[in-house]
């Protein structure tokens, strides 16, 4: 095994990357609707950031005849730490594939690799902090893009969670153990074990959570992904935009977990559901213990209060598209 000064680390969830099989539609929601600035377009790819992101981009689309998450990214503490996760996965036995500067629009090296689930993840650290254009930048010089040019305008991306008709533990331990995630609280199984994991490599109560369900599709499902907005008001500004566009929506509401205030939404293109989030909690404490939740505490957990939010992919199907995306095999 090769030695390090230290173990690579993971920063911050960075992006999505998604098809979509109605990219007009996705463009339409993400763009007008949600309030997504476009960075610029490369062969057939939309990059796309909220108005508070500094990097290139926190989410790609492009079109495809089957929505699919084609990769989620994490950007690493240290440039050098790319090339040392790679090192650990493979000697791990997981296979990585190793992707040059420039294949993805603004982002240098990087690696993807799966997770036993199936979930296609992608390590980068170089990532271009690209201006915004004169129209579109904004006076102060600690943002990028002007506040409330359009749409719900959220501030930055948040979080990312995912599903499995597989064992949820073996994801969990992956990502505790390979990747450096902690975990923040937790679904306890009727026989030991977890349903399902809030995770994060920052103070945020979750970078990721991972859900169990024998009902989701596959071993690799997106359940959502989720763009964070400063407060309450601006949550219910979310629903008054939604509602004047004519797409239907849960919430909003507050989860007992995490404490975040939420609606949730399809993006009419691709099915795929976006979680408008925020409020919450931050996590200082060094030596956190992870909160429990057992199953007849997830009434309480999912929705404190508000239209229910649960977990499972039945409680929220909203359109005829609202399976969650897959994500396919990189090597295929």
């Amino acid at each position: 095994m090769e030695k390090f000064n230290y173990l690579p680390e993971i920063a911050k969830l960075g992006h999505v990357a998604l098809i979509t099989s109605d990219l007009e539609k996705s463009l339409w929601f993400f763009k007008e609707v949600v309030g997504l600035e476009e960075t610029e377009e490369e062969n057939g790819v939309h990059y796309l950031r909220a108005w508070g992101d500094f990097e290139h981009h926190t989410l790609s689309l492009k079109a495809g005849p089957e929505a699919r998450v084609e990769h989620i990214a994490w950007k690493a503490k240290r440039r050098e730490d790319v090339n040392n996760f790679a090192v650990l996965l493979e000697e791990a036995g997981v296979e990585v594939t190793r992707i040059e500067a420039g294949v993805e629009k603004g982002q240098g090296e990087s690696i993807r690799f799966q997770l036993p689930s199936g979930h296609n993840f992608e390590i980068y650290f170089d990532m271009e902090k690209t201006k915004a254009d004169t129209e579109r930048k904004a006076a102060l010089k600690n943002q990028t893009y002007k506040a409330w040019r359009k749409g719900i305008s959220p501030r930055r991306i948040d979080h990312v969670n995912i599903g499995t008709n597989a064992d949820p533990n073996v994801v969990i331990n992956f990502l505790s153990e390979k990747l450096g995630f902690k975990i923040r609280e937790y679904i306890k199984a009727p026989q030991d074990g977890m349903m399902g994991a809030w995770m994060s490599v920052t103070p945020l109560v979750h970078d990721i959570a991972v859900m169990g369900d024998p009902r989701f599709n596959s071993a690799h499902e997106l359940h959502h992904l989720a763009y964070w907005s400063d407060n309450a008001q601006d949550i219910l500004r979310a629903a008054d935009i939604l509602s004047e566009n004519g797409i239907k929506f849960i919430g909003p509401g507050k989860h007992g977990i995490s404490q975040a205030l939420y609606v949730y939404v399809m993006d009419p293109g691709s099915g795929v559901r976006l979680e408008l989030f925020s409020n919450g909690y931050l996590i200082f404490e060094p030596d956190w213990e992870p909160i429990e939740w057992t199953l007849e505490e997830m009434e309480l957990g999912f929705t404190y209060w508000g239209e229910q939010a649960g977990a499972n992919p039945e409680e929220q199907e909203l359109t005829v598209n609202a399976g969650p995306a897959k994500a396919t095999v990189i090597n295929e």
